[in-house]
């Protein structure tokens, strides 16, 4: 699939999961900001993949990475941070949400596995609940230790400050 195709408004992308459900594909749905893509981003996403078909990544609009991280962040422009994102053969869809957490856009997909990292607790896994009222189920990836961007960003100061 075109990389750029990939990449789909959430009402498009509504429209394409849906006879994708009625065939019977297990969709997956996981969120992210995904500044400054890294080993634990990819092993993540990959383990994701693998929990049914097909892997719909959230991604975190400009705005709502700015509301959740500062001012200073994203580094990288939601556009550059999805295409780099469309280029792994493990993410089959991606869309961007502005609001602070992805509960529409989980109500909206209707994922029947939800991806989050192992260092969330299930409980405040947002949508979660929601999922599992579908007879959907949650699943937490473990995170690479040491694998951070928060962690990048700190190294590369440390190293480049004067």
């Amino acid at each position: 699939m075109p990389i750029h195709s990939k990449i789909q408004h959430r009402e498009k992308l509504a429209e394409i999961l849906s006879p994708l459900r009625k065939e019977g594909k297990i969709l997956v749905f996981t969120n992210g900001c995904f500044d400054l893509l890294h080993v634990g981003h990819v092993r993540y996403l990959r383990a994701a993949r693998k929990q049914g078909d097909l892997l719909v990544l959230g991604l975190n609009s400009d705005a709502s990475v700015r509301a959740l991280k500062g001012e200073k962040r994203p580094l990288i422009p939601q556009e550059q941070r999805a295409e780099v994102l469309a280029a792994l053969a493990c993410v089959d869809y991606i869309t961007f949400f502005d609001e602070k957490d992805p509960l529409r856009l989980i109500q909206t997909v209707k994922p029947h596995v939800l991806v989050k990292g192992a260092d969330w607790a299930e409980a405040d896994i947002i949508g979660g609940d929601f999922v599992k009222s579908l007879g959907g189920r949650v699943e937490r990836i473990s995170v690479v230790p040491g694998a951070s961007t928060s962690g990048i960003i700190e190294g590369i100061l440390e190293r480049y400050q004067s």
